[in-house]
């Protein structure tokens, strides 16, 4: 995260997805964010610390937990 335009979310990211790490969690997405509101029921889209708490129980494969609610997500929008 030392180079400019890159902090947590893009490393995050990359960790997910080029490096297939199991455990990463980008709880600054906001995608994850926004599903996580809707299949949840939450009054509120979660804050990034928030997400984290509710991220806990997936340890340690929040990758794969990462992934299906941005499915989620974009299947949610592609019915819109």
């Amino acid at each position: 995260m030392q180079v400019k335009g890159i902090g947590a979310w893009s490393a995050d990211v990359y960790l997910l997805m080029a490096m297939r790490r199991a455990d990463i969690w980008p709880a600054g997405d906001l995608a994850l964010a926004v599903a996580a509101k809707e299949l949840f029921g939450l009054e509120h889209r979660p804050s990034p610390d928030e997400l984290e708490r509710i991220a806990q129980q997936w340890r340690p494969v929040r990758a794969v937990a990462a992934r299906m609610l941005w499915q989620f997500y974009l299947a949610k929008r592609a019915k819109s």
